[in-house]
């Protein structure tokens, strides 16, 4: 039986695994004690509990649990990875390296760092939106202190060569942050192999809660020093005051716990689901485009742009599938997509793009059903639609001359 609405936008966020929520409980009223008082038995029950979560997590991503530092969420970690690494290392150099398709969380920290004089260098990326290996090496200077590039991109699904700019980074002697929010708990992730310096991660993005996240920042070989922006009692070692969130973090343990065990073979379900929708709707209609690397992207991401068609009325049309057009945290905003748009796909077509997140809870049965409604909702609008009559019709629309009255 189908159960309405649909929900298929895992990026945005996911549903909390009852499992998850099974291990937070205790810690809300039973076992309720703040993990930094060092002096009573309901102090250390909470301590034990996030040292048990900081093992879990650091499991996950092949560190030492005292690497992790948690933090309310990936915007908050990746907006101290680099005001945090800028202001440590001002002496050394003022210059980083992003990516034009990086989340706001990176992109508005770095428009703010070039407020305080620093320079940044914002990489352009491939039509199939990889980042160029050549560029980014040609684009460290003698004054770079830090490259920061994603591991998974939250619209197009997108897998960047991590381990490859994590070795161009060692060999520079530069950071490399990694905002890694998307990727853990859908790909397998290891700091050391890939050479990330510090990196960023959020529980609700893996079936955890939301409003915690954790930062991991590497503590030899290079040891990464973090000025804090966030200043108090000193908590996860001093990088990050505040009484810590204990329920939160117990969540994000055992979310991660699960990801370990299951990533495996929930990626292969997650691979076939999306094959089954992109191929159903590629039987069902003309005219679709997908958008990002066919094969270097997330199991469970489908980006698609249907010419001829208003990203929004589709929405709209599909009232009971949760979708969305561009990122959950920019679509207040009507500008098309700035990650389609740094692909070169041309702004009617990013109007009219869709990203399908599917997830774990999501059914063979529901793609089927979203498939189904898909076509029907398009093919609706483009009957409407007399510019796919003209294209149908042969006619050139980029050679049309259009007269105004």
């Amino acid at each position: 039986m189908l159960k309405f609405p649909i929900f298929m936008d895992n990026h945005s966020t996911t549903p909390m695994d009852p499992r998850v929520l099974e291990a937070m409980l205790p810690y809300f009223v039973e076992k309720f004690g703040n993990a930094a008082s060092r002096n009573h038995a309901f102090g250390w029950e909470a301590e034990k509990a996030v040292d048990q979560a900081r093992e879990q997590i650091a499991h996950l991503i092949h560190c030492d649990p005292k690497e992790i530092i948690f933090t309310s969420g990936a915007t908050e970690s990746d907006n101290l990875a680099l005001k945090g690494v800028a202001e440590m290392y001002r002496e050394k150099g003022n210059h980083i390296i992003t990516v034009v398709t990086e989340h706001k969380a990176v992109l508005d920290s770095c428009k703010r760092l070039e407020k305080m004089g620093y320079e940044v260098t914002y990489l352009p990326v491939k039509a199939d939106g990889m980042v160029d290996l050549d560029l980014l090496k040609a684009a460290i200077t003698e004054k770079t202190i830090l490259i920061s590039v994603m591991m998974a991109n939250n619209e197009i699904g997108v897998i960047q060569p991590v381990a490859e700019i994590g070795k161009i980074a060692k060999e520079r002697g530069v950071i490399f942050h990694c905002d890694a929010a998307q990727g853990v708990g859908k790909i397998p992730v290891d700091v050391q192999a890939m050479g990330i310096d510090v990196m960023a991660l959020s529980a609700h993005k893996m079936y955890g809660p939301k409003g915690i996240g954790a930062l991991y920042v590497r503590k030899k070989n290079p040891r990464v020093r973090i000025a804090p922006i966030i200043d108090g009692g000193g908590h996860e070692r001093g990088m990050r005051s505040g009484t810590l969130n204990v329920p939160g973090i117990v969540g994000f343990g055992k979310a991660c716990e699960l990801s370990d065990k299951e990533m495996v073979e929930e990626s292969a379900r997650l691979t076939q689901l999306r094959e089954r929708l992109r191929e159903g709707i590629l039987k069902g209609l003309d005219e679709v485009y997908l958008n990002g690397d066919p094969s270097q992207r997330l199991p469970g991401n489908l980006n698609m742009s249907f010419a001829y068609v208003e990203g929004e009325s589709l929405l709209m049309g599909l009232k009971e599938i949760a979708l969305s057009s561009g990122s959950a945290c920019t679509t207040a905003t009507l500008e098309p997509s700035y990650v389609l748009r740094s692909l070169g796909v041309g702004s009617d077509l990013a109007h009219s793009s869709l990203r399908f997140g599917l997830g774990r809870f999501n059914t063979n049965e529901e793609v089927d059903y979203v498939v189904q409604r898909v076509v029907e909702t398009v093919r609706r609008l483009r009957e409407m639609s007399p510019l796919y009559e003209m294209a149908k019709e042969g006619i050139d629309l980029k050679n049309v001359q259009w007269t105004q009255h």
